[in-house]
């Protein structure tokens, strides 16, 4: 579905992204670890087009893009079958929820304002929010307002959803209703590619594990592998220091990956 090859971007003469290439099919979870400054967010803004990439191509379902030199047309094709989940929710604070979910449809897909209610409030129903529609951002928890926004995303009917650190911003103990949500797009098979911190996910809930570190990608591995047999030194020294001190939020998910 996604293929991307050589993908360089800086930011005032420094490479943040140093010709990193990825492939996701249709039906993977591509969890993105790494260590802050890794360049994992710039990738995936990148390859949204929130960034404009130096350098490299894209090849998305079929159709071949050159990085630096695409157009507005190009750009808006590939996104009304994407969506971008932001860490830090990215709702209106003077619309509700439903009408978060709704503004894109009614806006940039000419959708009739009846059926994008209806298609708001099935979306809002799938992650467990259909009795906080009415509700303004200020009135819903860190946890409720991501998964709005997780709501927002499938509403446009994507085939792929990018997640930027969806769970960062959240205190501990509501990091698990958005990985819930998350998990249940997974079964559903969602195509996403999740810029996380969250090894129990990528562990168990991934298909794909990509390892980066100083604009470069270290190690790409199917889940199993990456955990159980990574290849890389760097990967086996990343994996010590992570698994071997358990995250507050690894602990408090815990139970929702033994299931």
């Amino acid at each position: 579905m996604l293929e991307v090859r050589n993908i360089q971007k800086s930011f005032d003469g420094m490479q943040v992204l140093k010709g990193v290439d990825i492939d996701v099919r249709k039906g993977d979870v591509v969890a993105i670890l790494g260590p802050s400054g890794s360049g994992k967010t710039t990738l995936l803004r990148c390859i949204n087009f929130l960034e404009q990439a130096d350098s490299g191509t894209m090849t998305f379902n079929g159709e071949s893009y050159r990085f630096g030199h695409i157009s507005k047309q190009e750009i808006l094709k590939i996104r009304k079958k994407t969506a971008f989940v932001f860490q830090n929710y990215n709702l209106f604070r003077n619309k509700t929820a439903l009408q978060n979910v709704t503004e894109g449809l009614i806006i940039a897909r000419k959708i009739p304002k009846k059926q994008a209610e209806e298609i708001g409030r099935q979306a809002l129903e799938k992650v467990g929010l259909s009795d906080r529609c009415g509700h303004y951002p200020h009135q819903l928890s860190g946890g409720q307002q991501q998964r709005v926004a997780i709501a927002r995303a499938m509403a446009a009917n994507p085939e792929i959803i990018f997640f930027d650190e969806p769970t960062s911003a959240l205190d501990p103990e509501l990091i698990g209703e958005v990985l819930a949500v998350m998990r249940q797009l997974a079964d559903e098979g969602m195509t996403m590619l999740v810029v996380t911190h969250e090894i129990n996910f990528a562990r168990n809930v991934s298909s794909k594990v990509i390892f980066m570190e100083d604009g470069s990608v270290i190690e790409s591995a199917s889940s199993s592998d990456f955990f159980n047999n990574p290849r890389e030194e760097r990967t086996k020294t990343f994996l010590r220091t992570i698994v071997g001190g358990k995250a507050e939020s690894d602990v408090t998910a815990e139970s929702l990956y033994k299931r």
